[in-house]
């Protein structure tokens, strides 16, 4: 028998199975080693045990934190910077419904304020020069100012003029204008066209009135009977027409004379300012 203290410590490096000892002896091992080997083995196993220190043979305990209040403080991240603000830019205005396109050559541009908005105008000096001419010293002499739009001719469906002016005021007007018809200036009565009211070609002052629609019917017509002249056109409406439509609708009574009469605006809308510019 081989006692337990003579296995070498060592042995614990061994392969521990029974089967891995009996693989160290050699082949041809006889039946009668086999208590030596059976003796081996078990002497192997306790001096594994043996040697194998305690604190190796238990599962340590897990390691103590310390408390809560012993833990370092640590401090919490700063935010970020906020990344450097970037004006945006101003947003441009909406194009303004009623822009208009500034006056064309030859035009001269001016704003009839009215109680019921404003209405602007580009007058043809290039094509009517004397009947422009004639319209604006009422503006810049103001002239026009204070007065009102008192007639209103309905002629059909979107068709029919407004009349304004000095209305008869000797102290606002100025002497006559020489008539320049449509067959001289090569305008014509449309939609939005200014002209000057009168009686007699030759007798136009202060009065002027503004169709909305088509009429050629006050354009001269030389080869017509009677007064043929027709009317003296000398700009159109570039906004405001829907001015001058609300006050064509407006109510008339049965004031007035000739053909006039049933045309006067029951109340008249009054005009506040005539001004060059838009």
């Amino acid at each position: 028998m081989i006692s337990r203290s003579a296995v070498p410590t060592v042995l614990c490096r061994a392969p521990a199975a029974a089967s891995d000892v009996r693989g160290a002896f050699h082949e041809r091992d006889t039946a009668k080693n086999a208590n030596l080997r059976h003796a081996l083995t078990a002497a192997f196993t306790v001096a594994c045990l043996s040697a194998t220190p305690a604190a190796a043979q238990e599962t340590p305990p897990p390691p103590e934190l310390p408390p809560a209040s012993l833990s370092p403080t640590v401090a919490p991240t700063p935010p970020a910077p906020p990344a450097a603000l970037v004006p945006m830019p101003a947003p441009r205005p909406a194009p303004r419904a009623d822009a208009v396109p500034p006056p064309g050559p030859g035009e001269v541009r001016i704003r009839i304020a009215t109680a019921a908005g404003a209405i602007i105008v580009d007058l043809d000096r290039v094509h009517a020069p004397l009947t422009t001419a004639n319209f604006l010293k009422y503006v810049d002499q103001h002239r026009f100012d204070g007065t009102k739009f008192y007639r209103a001719t309905k002629l059909g469906p979107g068709l029919g003029l407004i009349q304004g002016g000095v209305h008869g005021d000797a102290k606002r007007g100025l002497p006559p204008v020489a008539h320049e018809p449509t067959t001289k200036t090569g305008l014509a009565h449309v939609e939005g066209t200014i002209s000057m009211a009168r009686t007699t070609p030759g007798t136009a002052r202060g009065d002027f009135f503004i169709t909305t629609g088509p009429l050629s019917s006050l354009d001269a017509h030389p080869q017509a009977a009677g007064d043929n002249a027709g009317f003296a056109a000398f700009g159109h409406v570039v906004n405001g027409i829907d001015i001058v439509r609300r006050i064509l609708d407006r109510p008339t009574d049965d004031s007035g004379s000739g053909a006039m009469r049933g045309q006067m605006l029951a109340k008249p809308v009054a005009i506040v300012t005539v001004r060059r510019g838009g």
